[in-house]
């Protein structure tokens, strides 16, 4: 739904727009500077359950985020990472001395993924953040449950897209524009 928030009046004003009933939405002022960790440390007080989903927001994706949830639910580990295979932005050379074996114009990477932005946790995840404006995320709280075996991956092999640059933008509004909106999946 969309709603309007005036600060100051305690006045929330919402236009339904959709019939779901049961949604609660808690913004919270994190702090302009503070890093991804400690920007999930300051919302531990608001989460009421076992476990919870997280993304970065700055990504569109065809997740089924309800798949996604059953797998972190099955393997009972603390967190689960969506890996994800973005495409490759360059073309690639394979090489063998100064001779090109292959050359391949921005090919998809099927071998290595990378952190895809959306996580399942367990509450117990709280315990690897720190609260100072310093901690991140993707170093010590993600690296230390990884060592300590409690990092489980979702492989994504479907539509993913980040939106870090002008250049993502214009591409995700093109497709948009097109109606190729794979990650529209409601």
């Amino acid at each position: 739904n969309d709603f309007t928030i005036e600060l100051g009046s305690k006045d929330i004003v919402v236009y339904p727009r959709h019939s779901e009933k049961g949604w609660k939405v808690t913004l919270v002022d994190t702090g302009l500077s503070t890093m991804t960790g400690a920007r999930v440390k300051c919302i531990e007080k608001f989460i009421d359950s076992d476990v919870f989903m997280l993304s970065y927001g700055d990504g569109v994706a065809d997740i089924n985020v309800t798949d996604l949830l059953n797998f972190h639910k099955k393997h009972g580990k603390i967190g689960t990472v969506t890996g994800v295979f973005p495409p490759s932005r360059y073309g690639e050379l394979a090489i063998q001395e100064d001779h090109v074996i292959s050359f391949s114009e921005k090919p998809e990477n099927r071998e290595n993924s990378i952190n895809g932005g959306y996580f399942v946790f367990n509450r117990e995840f709280f315990k690897y953040l720190r609260g100072d404006t310093e901690c991140v995320l993707e170093r010590e709280p993600l690296q230390t449950l990884a060592a300590e075996g409690q990092l489980k991956v979702y492989h994504h092999k479907g539509f993913w897209q980040c939106m870090d640059t002008y250049r993502d933008y214009t591409f995700l509004q093109d497709l948009w524009k097109k109606g190729e909106v794979p990650w529209k999946v409601w």
